[in-house]
């Protein structure tokens, strides 16, 4: 554990918990509940073209025979939630959320080396889609349940655990029909813990960070639509629908988003300077954060892309036939938001668009922003680097957004914490979504001790 004098945020000194439970069973069980997670295809295309009811079934299935009654619920048939609780050894203490997902996006086998659903285990790694994003943080959780139940051991907090349907589309069969319409399943819960978090990123020789999710930027995915004066393609038209709907989508590509730096992205700036020997007060007006960012190497990427609002165009659709002109044309942009920065949105888009083209959100999720100075970061902090004391954990906002989103409905403040310990080259960033996705069976095996010894001691 740190010592009290330990200047980084979260700095905490907590009672050591009792030995671990986690035996070469919960190491074997992991491995085995991530390959079988990933052979059950929980493709999620969108539009509710989805179905995660046998993945709901078998995590529900080894959840009861840790001792534990999962619930199934489902808004839609074949969209299936599980949520079960463990009851804490304090039952004045708050309770804490732990959840995962069980869809995945879609894997076009084509392009893969191995079947993208065979979970095949080859040279000490599990292949397959949701190794990375997120059917190995479900295995953990299973894992660390299972130890638990063979050991005796109870959390001193309730533990609430979500496995949730639909997060890689709206989340409205999942966490969001949850936090509407069973929010009792998670009463006193304040704080929860989801993916993409505490993983290494290799900043150079020797130097490995864990970067843990302490922010989010909102979700503003919009339709633009532009109408005009429809009329045949050979003739003048100075109302094309078409063309003043590209030249907007041109703007939004184009327009460079000024710098806005949140309580999140500041620390880990100032955190990721030290490391490198610098001394930066991001707060300073002037700071220039494109002398700062090149300075930082590999790890500048943790901070880049959650400095700015940003707005991308992303899907075109207009006319029904070459030589007329529609008059209507549609298109669709992925935007997110920083926390705080709604009003700077809206009013940019607004002028982006013109007076020709309407915007409207076509799903829209908040921002978010959790503390890193507090007893709970602070023991997610020692928990990785109590496994690996040569690491560096920082904060860092997520580009995107996770189920967290959905869940601070219920006054639940987020982090992202999905320990692994990967080895140097490999580039975790790009499996996500990703080809060939695969995780090592070493960085499980780190992640189920990171994981049990963090919720032992929350």
């Amino acid at each position: 554990m740190a010592d009290m004098s330990d200047p980084r945020p979260g700095s905490v000194l907590e009672s050591p918990v009792d030995e671990s439970p986690v035996d070469g069973v919960a190491l074997d069980e992991v491995v085995e509940f991530t390959s079988g997670l990933i052979r059950i295809d929980t493709t999620n295309r969108g539009g509710g073209d989805c179905r995660e009811r046998p993945a709901a079934e078998y995590v529900a299935e080894r959840l009861a025979a840790a001792g534990l009654e999962p619930e199934l619920l489902e808004r839609t048939p074949g969209r299936t939630n599980v949520v079960a609780r463990i009851a804490g050894t304090d039952p004045a203490a708050p309770a804490l959320l732990v959840h995962g997902h069980l869809d995945v996006v879609p894997a076009e086998a084509a392009d893969w080396s191995v079947d993208p659903f065979s979970g095949e285990i080859r040279d000490g790694v599990v292949w397959g889609r949701g190794a990375v994003d997120m059917k190995n943080m479900d295995a953990m959780v299973l894992a660390v349940v299972r130890a638990w139940a063979r050991a005796g051991v109870r959390p001193r907090r309730d533990i609430v655990i979500a496995y949730t349907a639909d997060e890689e589309d709206s989340a409205i069969d999942g966490s969001g029909f949850l936090a509407d319409h069973h929010p009792h399943l998670f009463e006193g819960c304040t704080e929860g813990i989801g993916e993409s978090g505490a993983f290494t990123v290799h900043a150079g020789p020797g130097r490995a960070l864990y970067p843990i999710a302490a922010g989010e930027r909102g979700t503003a995915w919009l339709k633009l639509t532009a109408t005009g004066t429809a009329g045949h393609g050979s003739k003048p038209n100075r109302a094309n629908a078409v063309s003043r709907l590209a030249a907007a989508v041109a703007r939004i590509g184009e327009h460079r988003w000024p710098v806005r730096l949140t309580d999140t992205v500041t620390a880990c700036l100032t955190e990721l300077a030290a490391l490198q020997g610098m001394s930066v007060d991001p707060r300073t007006p002037g700071f220039d954060l494109e002398r700062v960012l090149p300075l930082l190497g590999p790890a500048g990427a943790l901070v880049e892309a959650t400095v700015r609002n940003s707005a991308n165009p992303t899907m075109l659709s207009a006319g029904y036939k070459l030589n007329v002109v529609p008059g209507t044309a549609t298109a669709y942009v992925d935007g997110r938001i920083l926390p705080g920065g709604e009003e700077e949105f809206t009013a940019t888009l607004d002028a982006l668009t013109g007076p020709d083209v309407r915007w409207e959100f076509h799903h829209r999720e908040v921002a978010l922003e959790a503390p890193v100075d507090g007893r709970t970061y602070g023991i997610l902090r020692e928990s990785v680097e109590k496994f690996d004391p040569e690491g560096h954990v920082v904060p860092f906002c997520m580009a995107g957004g996770t189920d967290a989103k959905q869940f601070s409905r219920l006054g639940i403040t987020g982090y992202g914490f999905s320990p692994l310990k990967l080895p140097p080259g490999f580039d975790y960033w790009s499996l996500f979504h990703g080809v060939d996705e695969r995780v090592p069976v070493d960085a499980l095996h780190f992640g189920v001790r990171v994981l049990d010894h963090a919720l032992r001691t929350l």
